[in-house]
């Protein structure tokens, strides 16, 4: 019985790791057949995918949310509360790198506890309760930066480039990986995303993995916000919900992770589709095509893509 398992899980990889690179290659066919030539050379696939970790990271970290059922709108305002907080720690208190790095993701964390505590204790939709913090945080973020840009010293951003960003997304990846496959988090994630009545009904003290799938969450953006002020040089504060511009990448390579979990391939889906989406963006950038026609058709060919990927049998319930 373990080896028929383990030959099911085998397949079900392997025809999710088919369909990924599938998908790569048909968006870098499109592209290259469009413009072949300033899109799609070998140096320029390594710096679209170099961009892409900025958001896996943070993406990976929301999968432990998505996959509950739950939401955040607070993903923007966080990456730039962090990487602002962290860029004061590096700089104004010359803690360097140590300060950078912990600065950043103990303030993810930090907001992240925030949302998960709200969420529990308000009872009221995740949406809802994280776009409301979502304006405390980018209001916060405006006043601790004074309303200057905040600028990361060209010393400091080692994880702005390769091979420091690599190696940071690669730990990150490594991390979200064990958590969600050795550890009981990991088994109640899915027990939780899976069917709430019963995972209480099994002893689980669903609020507390709940928060703790926040605090997860809030860490790895706050990993992302790194990678952002590093590759980026700087960071400006937003408010009015401008913050919001950040949520679709992550939360579109996050729709990935949910979309191949049948296959068993949920974090590498992530990695891979938000290849994905950098192929698509670089590809209309190569093209000149404005904006709004990119942002149209950049959703409905993701759109397609995961409702082929995710195409429900007959009788499964859609949530």
């Amino acid at each position: 019985m373990d080896e028929l398992n383990k030959k099911t899980k085998k397949k079900g990889s392997l025809t999710g790791f088919a369909i990924l690179g599938l998908l790569v290659l048909f968006s870098w066919i499109v592209f290259k057949i469009l413009t072949p030539g300033n899109f799609g050379s070998a140096q320029n696939m390594v710096k679209y995918f170099e961009a892409s970790l900025i958001y896996s990271t943070g993406a990976i970290g929301f999968y432990f949310v998505m996959v509950m059922g739950l939401f955040d709108f607070s993903i923007g305002a966080n990456v730039i509360l962090s990487a602002i907080v962290g860029n004061i720690f590096a700089s104004k208190f010359n803690f360097g790198y140590a300060g950078l790095v912990i600065g950043s993701i103990l303030c993810g964390a930090l907001v992240g506890l925030i949302n998960g505590l709200f969420y529990v204790k308000l009872r009221i939709p995740s949406m809802i309760v994280t776009t409301g913090l979502a304006l405390i945080y980018e209001s916060l973020a405006s006043i601790i930066a004074g309303g200057v840009e905040q600028t990361l010293p060209s010393s400091l951003r080692g994880f702005g480039k390769a091979p420091g960003n690599v190696i940071l997304a690669l730990v990150a990846f490594l991390v979200a990986y064990f958590i969600l496959n050795y550890t009981k988090i990991g088994t109640y994630t899915y027990a939780i995303g899976s069917d709430e009545k019963i995972a209480k009904n099994m002893g689980i003290n669903v609020n507390k993995y709940k928060v703790l799938a926040f605090v997860i969450s809030g860490a790895f953006i706050g990993t992302m916000a790194i990678l952002s002020i590093s590759y980026g040089s700087s960071m400006v504060a937003q408010t009015g919900m401008a913050s919001m511009s950040r949520n679709f990448v992550p939360t579109m390579g996050c729709f990935f992770g949910v979309a191949f979990k049948k296959y068993g391939t949920p974090l590498q889906a992530i990695i891979i589709g938000e290849f994905v989406v950098n192929i698509i963006f670089y590809g209309f950038i190569a093209l000149g095509a404005p904006t709004a026609i990119q942002n149209v058709v950049t959703g409905l060919a993701l759109l397609i893509i995961i409702m082929f990927a995710t195409k429900a049998t007959k009788g499964e319930v859609v949530k």
